[in-house]
């Protein structure tokens, strides 16, 4: 590609961008899908080798994920990875499909460059995914993200359920017990019932044909003694790795601004440094050793790095890409590579952990 044609795609994606800009939020997110579906998004650059890396027994060409959320119905899962993410969460599913809550739903804070939502696990249900999913190409790495429906009389046979439906397809399963929007379900993440939870998916795995990685996503609004509970009950049940985090019920870093005050779950850059904190807390709890996915406020290539200096092995975004678009992946994933050479490192993964104490103490932000 010359010059010129690059200019010239730069050119069209800003516009493609401030077009989006211009609908509602929700009208946005389905035009960017009907974009990936129909081809209309270019293909990725090549990744740079010294991104290649492994996480819960899979081998990724790179560490940038795109969170669940974005794909919930598992529309896209292929045109995201040939867009360049190095892994793809799909959901989240509940088993029966279900309309979420009342529109409008989702709030932008362009100042902030953060989003508000209170979708309330809007999706097709398990069977129209499971489909779509069928298909899916060798290559590519998606997890499924698993919820229980809103009107569930056991929020806790909802997940087995998922557990069950998508063991056959999926690379990994992750549990979402954090979303906001979902009366009760983060009661979930207290200790007795997390430890009823967790064993009810570990045992309805182990008489699966197929060991399929379950991942726990929590909140990032706990307490200390909060933490230490879901350390400890993670540690002692068998699940292969933890996300942190969801979305914050907070409005500290967004006071003041237009929509700061919608309900619902605010994520995108006013998230970075909460989530960034409850990543490196839970890292010190959890050991070295433990996978754990970085999630919440990532929005370039700086914050990307920090996710990993605060204890992640890998990271995914969503947010950021309302403002910035899918050339951030790009800008990501350059960063990370340059920091990795820069600083003499045999790969990635030796990013993490760098700077956890610090982040764990508040010392660092961003």
């Amino acid at each position: 590609m010359g010059i010129s044609d690059f200019m010239r795609n730069a050119a069209v994606q800003k516009f493609g961008q401030d077009v989006l800009m211009r609908m509602d939020a929700e009208t946005a997110h389905r035009a960017t899908i009907n974009a990936l579906k129909f081809g209309l998004v270019p293909a990725g650059n090549p990744t740079p080798a010294n991104l290649a890396t492994s996480f819960c027994g899979l081998d990724l060409p790179n560490p940038v994920g795109m969170a669940p959320g974005f794909d919930k119905n598992a529309e896209v899962f292929g045109p995201l990875a040939k867009a360049g993410f190095g892994f793809v969460e799909v959901g989240t599913l509940t088993p029966r499909a279900q309309k979420g809550n009342p529109t409008p739903r989702v709030f932008r804070i362009p100042e902030a460059m953060g989003v508000i939502n209170r979708l309330g696990f809007n999706n097709e249900g398990h069977e129209f995914a499971f489909e779509r999913l069928k298909g899916r190409k060798p290559g590519q790495t998606v997890g499924i993200n698993i919820g229980a429906n809103k009107d569930s009389e056991d929020f806790v046979a909802d997940y087995v359920v998922g557990v069950t439906r998508f063991s056959p397809l999926a690379d990994y399963l992750t549990a979402n017990i954090s979303s906001p929007n979902t009366p009760g379900l983060r009661s979930l993440q207290a200790e007795d019932a997390l430890r009823r939870l967790l064993a009810a998916l570990v045992e309805t795995r182990a008489a699966q044909p197929r060991q399929t990685p379950i991942l726990l996503k929590i909140a990032p609004d706990l307490g200390e003694a909060e933490m230490d509970a879901i350390a400890r009950t993670i540690l002692e049940s068998g699940i292969d790795g933890l996300i942190v985090s969801n979305t914050t019920l907070s409005r500290d870093a967004v006071a003041g601004l237009e929509n700061a005050d919608e309900i619902g779950g605010l994520s995108g850059k006013p998230l970075f440094n909460l989530a960034t904190r409850r990543l490196a807390q839970m890292r010190l709890r959890l050991g070295p050793d433990f996978p754990l996915v970085g999630v919440g406020g990532i929005h370039s290539a700086q914050s990307a790095i920090a996710k990993f200096e605060a204890g992640a092995n890998v990271i995914q975004l969503y947010s950021a890409l309302v403002y910035g678009g899918l050339d951030m992946i790009e800008e990501i994933k350059s960063g990370l590579s340059q920091t990795v050479s820069e600083r003499g490192l045999a790969g990635v993964s030796a990013l993490s952990g760098a700077a956890v104490t610090d982040w764990a103490e508040g010392r660092i932000t961003l």
